[in-house]
Formats: structure tokens, sequence, C-alpha cells
């Protein structure tokens, strides 16, 4: 009898070690061995067009101390995340809740979750014309009703809060399928109970909804500040991080002065200070978002 494939390797023990070597081979090569490179490039300068020269903590110190660019950057792309998180997220979870008690839920997550299966790209170029000054559709519509639309996307003043709201459209069908799976798994028996007690929904939403899917929120609040932290490519494709940089955010930054200006050195070390700053914030998140949970 000819032996199975498993039985080929020597032993069985070494089975799941052999099914797993694709996958960390893939992992090594895309992702442990490129980050350990960056890591080593924040500490050169380096124009891919010649050699690496090592400068130890300079470029740290460039983009700490002189780089009022980078700083400004980090400004918007705090502004950016925590756009997402504090308007993105309680809408996503009240439109959940909402659709949760309506018919054919099936169909509204559907029609929410389309943006995610949708070319960023092409997103960017819709949206364009939509919030176009002249002819954009909203600012069409607001001069039907006698109201003078803004600039949307050429006024610095109003190009950050409209890449923030697109965002948070592109991301909304995302989130609400977490709460919305959250929200099916809260026992019916509290709302029962609270009902019978004369409680409102609103009361019921506080006290029942909130603190039963506790995770999910917290789930939910550090993906999408993660998410505005490191993106950039709705930025570049919707305002190319104008008008004047207000839309400029920090992974965009080092997009540019990594691949444009081919300053690889400190571009490695803006997206190593990029990545430090969304660790400890998120470890602020889960802190703050997980306090009074602990069983007592």
């Amino acid at each position: 009898m000819t032996p199975g494939p498993i039985a080929r390797l020597g032993t069985p023990r070494l089975a799941p070690y052999v099914f797993l070597a694709p996958l960390a081979l893939f992992t090594l090569v895309f992702f442990v061995l490129p980050l350990v490179f960056s890591i080593w490039l924040s500490f050169t300068r380096w124009n891919p067009l010649g050699a690496p020269s090592w400068v130890g903590l300079k470029q740290f110190e460039y983009l700490l101390t002189r780089d009022a660019q980078f700083w400004a950057t980090l400004a918007n792309t705090f502004v950016f995340a925590f756009g997402l998180v504090l308007i993105g997220l309680p809408l996503a979870l009240g439109l959940a809740f909402v659709f949760s008690r309506a018919r054919a839920q099936a169909l509204w997550r559907t029609l929410y979750y389309l943006p995610q299966v949708t070319n960023i790209v092409a997103i960017a170029y819709i949206w364009q014309f939509v919030l176009d000054d002249r002819y954009g559709l909203i600012n069409r519509a607001l001069a039907g009703i006698g109201v003078a639309g803004p600039n949307w996307l050429s006024d610095p003043g109003w190009a950050m809060m409209s890449v923030i709201l697109v965002m948070i459209w592109y991301e909304l069908g995302k989130n609400m399928i977490v709460f919305s799976a959250a929200l099916q798994n809260v026992d019916r028996s509290l709302y029962e109970a609270a009902m019978l007690d004369g409680a409102t929904v609103y009361e019921q939403f506080r006290h029942i909804t909130i603190p039963s899917i506790r995770p999910a929120i917290t789930f939910v609040a550090i993906t999408s500040f993660i998410t505005g932290m490191g993106w950039f490519a709705l930025i570049l494709a919707m305002t190319g991080g104008g008008p004047r940089g207000s839309t400029e955010v920090t992974a965009l930054y080092l997009y540019e002065m990594a691949f444009q200006d081919l300053r690889m050195g400190r571009a490695s070390a803006a997206a190593l200070l990029l990545f430090v700053v969304i660790g400890l914030i998120t470890l602020v998140q889960v802190r703050l978002l997980n306090r009074g949970t602990q069983e007592p």
C-alpha cells in the first residue's frame, strides 16, 4: 500500500508544521523582514540610487525638533482619526440599533456594505463630483433652496471635514455589521424585564445595550482609530493633501517623502514614530473603554 502524504513526512508530528510553513514563510518575507528592514532604515540616510549611510538618531531628531510639517500632518492625522471614531462610531451604532428592529435587515446590511467592495479611487472620484463647488450634486441641491453651499474640497476650513464624512460613509457598513452581530447576541429577556419595569427605549439602550456590546464598541473604536491614523488613499485621490496642506496626514507625508523625495531613511523614521503613537493611543483607548467592566 502506498503511504499517504502525511505518512511520507516521516512522523505525524511534523504535519502541522509543514502545513503552516507556507503561511509562516509568507509572513516572514512580506511582513517580518520588511518591518526589520524599515526599522534599520530609520537609523540611516538612504536614497535608493545610492548606498545607505548610518546616522543614528538624527532622522528622529530632525522629525521631532525641526520638521514643522511632520507635526502639522500629525495634527491632521489626529483630527481625521478621532473624527472617524467620535462621529462614525455613534452613527454606525445608532443605525445598527434602528435596523436591528426593522424588517429586511439583510437587505439594509448589504446596501450599507457596498462601499467596502468598491474601489477606493472610484469612490474618491464619485465624491469629488458630488462635492464639486460649482457643479456638485450637494451644492446644486442647496442652491435649489436658496442656500450657497461651501467649497467642500477647495476651502481649508471644509476639506478635512469633507474627507472625514466620506471616510465615515465608506466604513459605515462594516461597522454596522459588527454592531448588528453584537446586538443579536444581547439577551432578549433583559429587554423584556426592562419593559415590564417601564424603561424607555433610551433607558434600555443606555443600561442594557451599551454594556452588553462593550467588546464590539471597543473593537470598532480601535479599528476605526487605527484606520484613520494609517489611511491616506482616499485623501490622496480626493485632495492630494490640499488645499494648503489642510488634509495632508502623516501617512501621506511619509509616502511622498519616500517615493517622491526618495528620502527612505527619514520616511522609515516617520513611519516608526507613527507606529509608536498608534500603539500608545490604542492602549489608552482599551483602558478607557474597558473601564468598569472588570469583575469585582
